[in-house]
C-alpha cells in the first residue's frame, strides 16, 4: 500500500500533473481499490465538503485578497523607498533595507511568493545597479521572502489550525518573535556581506517624507497583530479588517483602484485561493484513504513504541519534512503529513504550537529547496538574466540559518511560546 501511494504520487508528478489533481486522482484510484469499488466514490463529495467546512478557512481568501490589493497598489515600492532612506548609509545598507522591507510586507501579505515578487521587483535592479553581486541579491530575496509564511498573518498557519484544531490566533502570535529573530539574523549576515557597500545618507526630511508615504502600509501589521493579541478581534475578523483597510488605502491614498487593477486583484485572489483549496481537497481525500487503511494509527503506534528518545523521532520528522520539501509545495506537505505527525507530536509531549513554528520553518526551507522551490522560480521569472543556479548558491547561507534556528528553537521553545499564553 505504501508503495502504491508513494510510487503513484511520484509517477503522476513526473508526468507533469498538477499536485492537486495528482492527489485527487490517486485518492479516487485508492477508493476504488481499497474501499469497495465504485460504491466508495460516494465518499468523494462528502470528504471534499468536510475538508473545506471549517470556519478558520474563511480567513484564507481574505488574507490572499489583502495581499493582492497591496501588491497591485504599490505599497511595496513605497516601503522599499522608505527602508532604503533609513538604512542605505549603513554597511550593506540596501541589503538591510531589503530584508526589513520583506519583514514588514510579510506582516501584511501572509504569502512568501507575494513578498518575494513585490520586494524583488524593486530591489533587484536597484541593488545590482549599486554594485551588489546578483547572486547575493537573489539569495537574499529568496531567503528573506520566506518570512512571508512565518510572520503573521500566515496562510500555512491557517491551514495548520484548520487541520489540527489549534487556535489560529495563538499560531499567529507564536510566529512573531521567531520571525523577527530570523529577520535580524538575515540582516546581520547581509550587513557582513555588504560591509564595503555604503551610500550617501538621506536627509531627515527625505526620511520623514518616505515614512509618511509608506505609513499606511506600516499601519496594517500593527492593526492586524495588535488587534489579535489584544483580543479586539479574531484572526478571521482581522482578515476582514485588513481587506477593508487595503481597499481604502488603494482607493483613497494611492488612487489606483481602477477597473483593470481590480480585475487583476480578483483574478489573482481566485487563482491562489482555488489552488490552495484544490490541494486541500485532494490531500484530504488521500488522508481519508490512509485513515481507512489505518496508516496514521500504525505510524503513531510504531513511533511511540520505539525505545528511543523523543528527540530522535523529532529529528527524523524534520529530515522527512526536508526531503518532502524538495518535491512538494507547502500546502500539500502540511495537509498530507499533519494527520500523521500531529498525533505523534502530542503523544510524545511536545507543544503543538511550538511544533507549528518548527514546521513552518521547514516549509520556508521547502520554498527555497530545488528542484521545485517556489521562491526560486518566482525570482527567476522577474528577470531573464536570473538563473536558478545563481539563486540556489546565493540562498544556501539563509537555508543554513533556518536549520540552525530549528535547533535553537528545540533548546529554547519559549522563543515561540512565551507570548501565546495571553491569546485565546
Amino acid at each position: 500500500m505504501n508503495v502504491f501511494f508513494t510510487g503513484g504520487m511520484a509517477f503522476l508528478l513526473l508526468i507533469g500533473l498538477p499536485v492537486a489533481f495528482a492527489l485527487g486522482l490517486l485518492s479516487v484510484i485508492g477508493l476504488y481499490l481499497f474501499n469497495g469499488g465504485t460504491f466508495a466514490f460516494n465518499q468523494v463529495p462528502i470528504v471534499s465538503y468536510d475538508a473545506l467546512d471549517d470556519f478558520s478557512l474563511t480567513a484564507l481568501p481574505m488574507y490572499v485578497l489583502m495581499s493582492q490589493v497591496l501588491l497591485v497598489s504599490g505599497v511595496g515600492r513605497d516601503m522599499y523607498e522608505m527602508a532604503s532612506r533609513w538604512f542605505r548609509h549603513f554597511p550593506g545598507g540596501l541589503a538591510i533595507a531589503t530584508i526589513f522591507c520583506c519583514t514588514i510586507f510579510s506582516a501584511i501579505s501572509g504569502s512568501s511568493v507575494a513578498t518575494a515578487v513585490t520586494v524583488g521587483a524593486v530591489a533587484i535592479p536597484e541593488m545590482v545597479k549599486r554594485g551588489y553581486e546578483r547572486r547575493q541579491v537573489l539569495g537574499l530575496l529568496a531567503g528573506a521572502g520566506t518570512l512571508g509564511i512565518l510572520i503573521p498573518p500566515s496562510i500555512p498557519m491557517i491551514i495548520y489550525g484548520s487541520v489540527t484544531g489549534e487556535s489560529v490566533g495563538k499560531l499567529f502570535i507564536a510566529g512573531v518573535v521567531p520571525g523577527i529573530v530570523l529577520s535580524l539574523v538575515f540582516m546581520l549576515y547581509a550587513a557582513y556581506l555588504g560591509r564595503h557597500m555604503k551610500d550617501e545618507p538621506a536627509t531627515w526630511k527625505e526620511r520623514m517624507e518616505s515614512t509618511r508615504v509608506a505609513g499606511w502600509g506600516l499601519l496594517m501589521p500593527l492593526i492586524i497583530i495588535g488587534g489579535i493579541y489584544s483580543g479586539i478581534f479574531t484572526p478571521t475578523e482581522a482578515a476582514a479588517v485588513g481587506v477593508v483597510l487595503s481597499f481604502l488605502i488603494a482607493a483613497l491614498v494611492y488612487k489606483n483602484l481602477t477597473f483593470h487593477n481590480l480585475k487583476m486583484i480578483l483574478l489573482g485572489t481566485v487563482k491562489t485561493t482555488a489552488m490552495i483549496l484544490f490541494i486541500m481537497v485532494g490531500a484530504m481525500l488521500l488522508g481519508y484513504i490512509m485513515t481507512i487503511l489505518q496508516i496514521p494509527q500504525t505510524v503513531v503506534n510504531y513511533a511511540t513504541s520505539l525505545d528511543i528518545s523523543r528527540w530522535v523521532i523529532f529529528i527524523m520528522i524534520n529530515i522527512v519534512l526536508l526531503i518532502l520539501g524538495m518535491f512538494l509545495e507547502t500546502v500539500s506537505i502540511l495537509v498530507i503529513t499533519l494527520p500523521i505527525l500531529y498525533p505523534i507530536i502530542t503523544m510524545l509531549g511536545f507543544d503543538p504550537i511550538w511544533f507549528a513554528i518548527i514546521m513552518v520553518i521547514n516549509m520556508e526551507l521547502a520554498l527555497i529547496s530545488p528542484p521545485v522551490g517556489m521562491n526560486l522560480f518566482v525570482l527567476k521569472g522577474l528577470d531573464r538574466r536570473n538563473t536558478i543556479s545563481e539563486i540556489v548558491r546565493g540562498v544556501i547561507p539563509y537555508a543554513l540559518f533556518m536549520l540552525v534556528f530549528i535547533v535553537v528553537l528545540a533548546f529554547f521553545p519559549e522563543i515561540a511560546t512565551f507570548m501565546v499564553k495571553d491569546v485565546e
